[in-house]
């Protein structure tokens, strides 16, 4: 590791503050650390937003459960109102990476950084979730711009999330194996006035499946699936698996999730 400055600011105030010259946030740090470790990422100043309570924790407004950004995924896997509201969610999150990883990496941390293989982006992208900012509110299907890329300005922090409670909704995931990141997560959610599908794993970045959500609103149940045509040039090919591999993998953890989301 190289020398660097450290900040951990006591309220949200300060983090723009110090943000504002040009510091890098700190949420989890499951991604930024190990960057820093290979020098892919080398930030001058690191501000650490662990000290931020207000940040952290869950609660209802009407009928959207809102998330802090802080929160930790053990703790969105555990709680009580996650698991009443939107298991399916409570389930994603208790799937990310190992105990090490749940215990430290948070929403927000792992929103932000929009990793194409993340678990969280589906579930943003198919809730048609809210990202509160220290400066805005955006919505999902605005937010994810690319591979890493999002709509977030610089200095500009997640705050918490709004996820609206839908009818059903279930995440299903291919691991890969070594990284335990989605080949392909597919997270299906009926909103009542439609179902949206989002899918992680299949190349640069999340991303909505047309055909998936038009079957699926008509008839939601597995076998709607079964016509969809799923496009695998659409889709990334590497030494984990094939194009073609991965618009089958679709095609299943779909049902999967389908399954569940009835379950």
């Amino acid at each position: 590791m190289y020398a660097f400055q450290y900040e951990r600011p006591a309220d949200v105030a300060a983090v723009e503050r110090a943000l504002s010259g040009g510091a890098q946030a700190l949420a989890g740090g499951q991604t930024l650390i190990a960057s820093m470790k290979l020098r892919l990422s080398q930030p001058g100043t690191l501000v650490d937003l662990g000290a931020l309570a207000e940040l952290r924790g869950v609660c209802r407004e009407g009928d959207t459960l809102v998330i802090g950004s802080m929160t930790r995924h053990a703790d969105v896997a555990a709680h009580p109102d996650v698991n009443a509201l939107l298991p399916g969610l409570a389930r994603l999150a208790g799937g990310i990476g190992d105990r090490q990883v749940r215990a430290m990496g948070t929403l927000g941390g792992s929103v932000a950084n929009n990793d194409p293989a993340a678990c969280y982006p589906s579930a943003v992208l198919a809730l048609g979730a809210t990202v509160r900012t220290t400066r805005r509110r955006i919505a999902a299907d605005d937010f994810f711009q690319g591979v890493y890329s999002t709509a977030l300005e610089p200095g500009e922090i997640i705050t918490s999330i709004a996820f609206p409670i839908p009818k059903a909704a279930a995440y299903a995931k291919f691991r890969q194996r070594a990284s335990r990141f989605a080949l392909i997560g597919v997270f299906v959610a009926n909103t009542g006035s439609g179902v949206r599908v989002a899918i992680t794993g299949g190349g640069n970045g999340v991303f909505r499946h047309a055909g998936l959500e038009a079957a699926l609103s008509a008839d939601f149940r597995p076998e709607a699936v079964d016509a969809v045509a799923i496009d695998p040039s659409t889709l990334g090919s590497d030494l984990h698996a094939t194009a073609e591999y991965r618009a089958q993998l679709i095609r299943v953890q779909t049902q999967r999730a389908v399954r569940q989301a009835h379950a």
